[in-house]
């Protein structure tokens, strides 16, 4: 087990569910989410570690912004293990970010696009480790990505 944690990074609903939907996994190490305090995330992750991100996120100048400052505060602070993320936007500031702090990064393709990539798969590619894709049509526009399967 990881000394350091695991970071979560996710948008609240279907991102989150996401990334939940591998407690098996996740649930042997010692982590922190950040995510938005909506009540269905708030309720999702009672008794874990949440550190709140604002949204909207990089459509949104300003909050992009305090997503920066909280990556940066953050990744100070924990030193992760790794970052591990399904999007949305919130993810670049910390993937960014930990890209230049050495800190391995995963990005999981999420399930519902299938066609072509979602905009912070764009923005985060250059600072993704590994990419994991949900269905083998994922890796026609990430064909690095190791095909894990549909995690819900």
């Amino acid at each position: 087990m990881p000394t350091s944690p695991i970071l979560f990074v996710a948008s609240s609903g279907g991102h989150l569910a996401q990334l939940w939907s591998l407690r098996p996994w996740w649930i042997r190490h010692r982590r922190i989410w950040v995510t938005f305090p909506t009540a269905d995330a708030l309720q999702r992750l009672d008794g874990e570690d949440v550190r709140p991100a604002h949204h909207p996120t990089t459509r949104h100048p300003g909050n992009l912004l305090r997503n920066t400052v909280l990556a940066v505060r953050t990744l100070a602070r924990v030193r992760p293990a790794a970052v591990v993320s399904t999007g949305a936007g919130v993810a670049l500031p910390f993937f960014a970010l930990a890209w230049l702090l050495r800190i391995p990064t995963v990005y999981i393709e999420v399930y519902d696009r299938i066609d072509t990539p979602p905009l912070t798969t764009r923005l985060c590619r250059p600072f993704t480790r590994l990419y994991l894709a949900q269905w083998e049509e994922q890796r026609a526009f990430l064909p690095s990505a190791v095909t894990v399967g549909p995690l819900l």
